[in-house]
């Protein structure tokens, strides 16, 4: 296994130079327009893409992941659908060219309309300080309730309408996912789709939601960046066991995103996203799962906290996840 971090939208050759010191192995794009030209024109320019991965490969580095562009109009069945899924589909054949292994699906619905911990907390309440002072995302949905009640306007663009997903959602999933399925097949490219987070109720990409893209989509294309942070809020430590065993053996784990958490939302009603070792789940517990699986992909810490004193990219915080995870890969490669 390897380690990768998310990579902010502007990576300088002294950001590369920092993570190759701290054994990076590999780079996830997150925002899709952190991709050259995207922003532009809707999909990456291949020169300009090809040009800055061998600026990140002259570090030791290479790229594992990049973000699709969102289809949420596609999605809801709104004009300029159709638009959307051809740069799509215009975006994984040029991946394909570049030679870039993995790609994340984005859907509005599921993704874009809730606060991501890769950004300051944003809603009132639903940030916790930890030991130190460090602040990591919290979320309560009995505070989440009550301060929509009192505040409609902090209430996120279509809640509670994506609660209620019907048939003609998964529908309009399913013509979306077969096309982009079928130029992934022809470009050797792997679609990573990301439990819905937070795994509110009836949100689609839930377990059930997890299940149905396996079970709609069996191409060896098509598989998960399997969050364990998530799916721990959605059910604690012997769910993320099981889904390791029952998806890792399946082939259909493309990357891991591993951190920690405190509380679920099935057992509690809340969840506090934490540092790697201040959590419920015994962090070499869920290493050993997934290598006995035969997972070989990247591990990325995902979230970091915020805390007085780091970097803007929050380097301090990136650098003491890393540092935990390539210890526990240490210790994993000295069992007999």
């Amino acid at each position: 296994m390897k380690v990768s971090v998310t990579a902010p939208a502007n990576i300088t050759e002294d950001y590369l130079r920092w993570l190759s010191a701290i054994g990076v192995d590999y780079i996830d794009l997150g925002p899709f327009e952190a991709l050259p030209g995207a922003r532009e024109q809707g999909y990456p320019d291949l020169n300009k893409l090809i040009k800055m991965r061998r600026s990140i490969r002259a570090f030791g580095l290479d790229i594992n992941r990049v973000t699709l562009p969102s289809v949420g109009k596609f999605i809801l069945g709104e004009p300029g659908g159709e638009k959307e899924v051809e740069n799509a589909e215009k975006t994984l054949k040029i991946l394909g060219e570049a030679r870039i292994p993995i790609a994340r699906p984005m859907f509005a619905p599921s993704s874009t309309s809730w606060p991501e911990a890769h950004t300051e907390p944003q809603w009132d309440g639903l940030a916790k300080r930890h030991r130190g002072g460090y602040v990591m995302r919290r979320v309560d949905m009995r505070l989440m309730m009550k301060q929509f009640k009192e505040r409609p306007e902090t209430t996120p663009e279509g809640f509670p309408s994506m609660l209620s997903l019907s048939d003609e959602f998964w529908q309009r999933f399913k013509e979306y996912y077969k096309r982009i399925i079928e130029v992934a097949e022809d470009y050797d490219i792997k679609i990573a789709m990301h439990p819905s987070d937070a795994p509110l109720p009836d949100t689609p990409f839930n377990g059930l939601g997890l299940h149905r893209i396996i079970d709609f989509f069996p191409s060896k294309n098509s598989g998960l960046i399997y969050c364990v942070g998530t799916r721990y809020e959605a059910g604690g430590t012997q769910l993320v066991l099981d889904e390791i065993n029952y998806f890792g053996r399946k082939g259909k784990i493309f990357l891991v995103h591993f951190r920690n958490v405190r509380g679920s939302l099935a057992t509690a009603g809340s969840f506090e996203e934490v540092l790697l070792d201040d959590g419920d789940m015994n962090m070499f517990q869920i290493l050993l799962a997934l290598h006995k699986v035969g997972y070989n992909g990247c591990l990325n810490p995902d979230h970091v906290p915020h805390w007085d004193g780091d970097t803007p990219d929050h380097r301090q915080a990136w650098s003491y996840s890393v540092g935990y995870i390539k210890a526990l890969l240490a210790a994993l490669s000295a069992l007999p």
